[in-house]
């Protein structure tokens, strides 16, 4: 089978929360304190941006109404989709799993637009709550999921604010066809990134199944690196595998970091010391580019990786795939990944208007390429197979479909056209229901 031919990365985004900050030694008007942090997002694009060539050369910050508008006029709009403004704390929180005013689930559309929860995180108020994948969500807060319905077709699930002890009341069919009703508070807890984790024998093959989330990295090692990530190949190397399934069906992406350690415990041997990627700046920042190599950890050796995708995966998921393509075959299952080939870090620590005044501006600053050179994907990874998305059944059901595509492939070496009948379109989709930082990390 040919392997499949893809590109780079990308990372994250949120909304703008700003404290300024004053001299107390003297009034300064709060207007003039505003214009110093507008004026310093400008000054970190013209420096960092990946589109600088785009930006104008001068700008009079005064003409805006706040910091998030000043971005809003200076984003290169037909590609950049994912520059964004936060804090410091909200960003080194969401890259280490610490969620705060939220349930801890999400939600994915069948095929006939009924609602279920797609995940729950286990230490959430919706984890202890006992929620699982395939519950059927009938009614939020007492009104039928259609009364949630936009114009456009869409939906808009306003759930209150992302504060600790707002409450919300759910309606669910559960799998066995009873009924229950649950009133849960948003809560303050640690996000878990591997979902579902299990090996399976098909045939003469031992097959790794692995649900990922988010590339999070463990608070507090060094270097930076995923704990759960370790400790999940720590088992399938125990359980010894020869065939792995990645399912990133709802992976908008994370931590760069998170994905080298993956990578280097995936890819073949023959890959260590190899290119593994390529980042690119802007011209003022041509010396800060940078080739990384794979340092192959562990005994893993797999011919070949089968991903499940979405539209929901996305950053660090489509790094993974372009990174591993030079050296492996790939195979994807599922639809269509969602593009985004650049990234991104924080400029505060560049900048001391931004970081005095509490506001961490984090742009597209690189692209990444491929060891063949393999960029530019802005519109997603293609599937190998187009198969729907079952969110009725849980992670263990092999017949959900999206696994079960997988493991035939394993088995016969295709999918069948039963499966392949199975796509369809959702009509709302997490990835789309946030912005900023919240849309790599999705979640009410």
């Amino acid at each position: 089978m040919s392997k499949v031919r893809l590109s780079i990365w990308g990372i994250f985004m949120v909304a703008v929360m700003l404290f300024p900050a004053c001299n107390p030694e003297e009034e300064i008007p709060a207007i003039v304190q505003e214009d110093v942090v507008k004026k310093a997002i400008f000054e970190s694009l013209k420096e960092w941006y990946y589109w600088e060539s785009e930006l104008p050369q001068t700008l009079d910050v005064s003409k805006f109404a706040s910091n998030q508008a000043v971005l809003d006029e200076l984003m290169f709009k037909p590609l950049d989709r994912w520059s964004y403004l936060t804090t410091r704390a909200a960003f080194d929180a969401a890259f280490t799993g610490q969620a705060s005013g939220a349930h801890g689930f999400s939600f994915a559309f069948d095929q006939d637009e009924k609602l279920f929860v797609a995940f729950v995180y286990d230490e959430a108020p919706a984890g202890k709550d006992g929620w699982k994948r395939g519950w059927q969500i009938t009614q939020i807060n007492g009104k039928p999921i259609s009364d949630y319905k936009t114009s456009t077709g869409g939906y808009s699930f306003n759930l209150g604010a992302n504060e600790v002890g707002v409450t919300n009341t759910f309606k669910f069919k559960l799998p066995d066809g009873t009924e229950t009703t649950r009133t849960i508070q948003k809560g303050a807890f640690q996000t878990n990134s591997v979902l579902y984790k299990n090996v399976y024998e098909v045939g003469s093959k031992k097959v790794g199944h692995w649900v990922y989330q988010s590339f999070k990295a463990t608070a507090g090692l060094s270097p930076t690196r995923s704990q759960e990530v370790e400790d999940l190949f720590n088992y399938f190397i125990a359980e010894g595998i020869n065939e792995l399934i990645i399912d990133l069906r709802y992976n908008g992406g994370g931590s760069v970091a998170v994905t080298e350690q993956i990578l280097n415990y995936i890819a073949p041997s023959s890959a260590n010391g190899r290119v593994m990627y390529t980042n690119k700046h802007n011209g003022n920042k041509f010396g800060n580019n940078r080739t990384v190599n794979f340092s192959k950890k562990g005994n893993l050796n797999l011919d070949r990786v089968i991903f499940i995708t979405s539209r929901g995966s996305a950053s660090a998921s489509e790094l993974l795939v372009n990174c591993l393509d030079p050296y492996m075959d790939l195979v994807l299952i599922g639809d269509n990944t969602y593009g985004k080939p650049v990234g991104s870090f924080p400029l505060s620590s560049f900048n001391r208007n931004l970081s005095s005044n509490d506001v961490e501006l984090v742009p597209i600053t690189f692209a990444i390429a491929n060891s063949e050179g393999r960029a530019e994907y802005f519109d997603g990874f293609p599937v190998n197979f187009t198969v729907g998305d079952d969110p009725a059944r849980n992670w263990d059901d092999k017949e959900e479909k999206r696994l079960k595509a997988a493991l035939e492939f394993i088995q016969s070496g295709s999918v069948s056209a039963r499966m392949k009948h199975t796509s369809y379109i959702p009509k709302w989709e997490m990835i789309d229901a946030f912005e900023g930082l919240m849309k790599e990390f999705p979640m009410y």
